[in-house]
C-alpha cells in the first residue's frame, strides 16, 4: 500500500506558515559567535603582561650573563625565561632561555682555556 502524497492543484492558495516545512536561512554567512568571554579575554591579556615584563627581565639577564658571572646569570635568565613562557611571553623567553644557555656553554667550555 502507497501512501497517499498530498499534491497541491494548481492556483490553490499557499499558506503563509507551514508548520510541516521550517526553514534556516542564511546560517552558513552568519558572523561566528565569539566563544570567549571577555572576563577570559582581560584575563589573558593580564598573563601577557606579566609575563612580557617577566621576559624582558630574563632577556636582560641573559645578555648580562654574556659579559659578567655566565653562570649565576645564565642560570636565573634561563629560570625566569621558562617562568615567562609559562605566564604567554613565550618570544622572549625561548630567547633568554637560548641565550643563557649559550652562554652557561661558553663559560663552562670556552672561557677556561682564555
Amino acid at each position: 500500500m502507497k501512501k497517499e502524497e498530498h499534491v497541491p492543484e494548481i492556483g490553490a492558495s499557499v499558506p503563509l506558515q507551514s508548520s510541516a516545512y521550517r526553514e534556516e536561512t542564511a546560517a552558513e554567512i552568519a558572523a561566528p559567535v565569539p566563544t570567549v568571554r571577555r572576563k577570559e579575554r582581560d584575563d589573558s591579556r593580564e598573563r601577557t603582561a606579566g609575563g612580557t615584563g617577566m621576559g624582558t627581565l630574563a632577556l636582560a639577564l641573559s645578555i648580562l650573563s654574556l659579559f659578567v658571572m655566565p653562570i649565576l646569570f645564565g642560570a636565573a635568565g634561563i629560570v625566569l625565561g621558562f617562568v615567562a613562557r609559562s605566564r604567554g611571553a613565550t618570544g622572549l623567553g625561548a630567547w633568554a632561555i637560548g641565550i643563557g644557555v649559550i652562554s652557561i656553554v661558553v663559560g663552562i667550555f670556552i672561557l677556561p682555556f682564555f
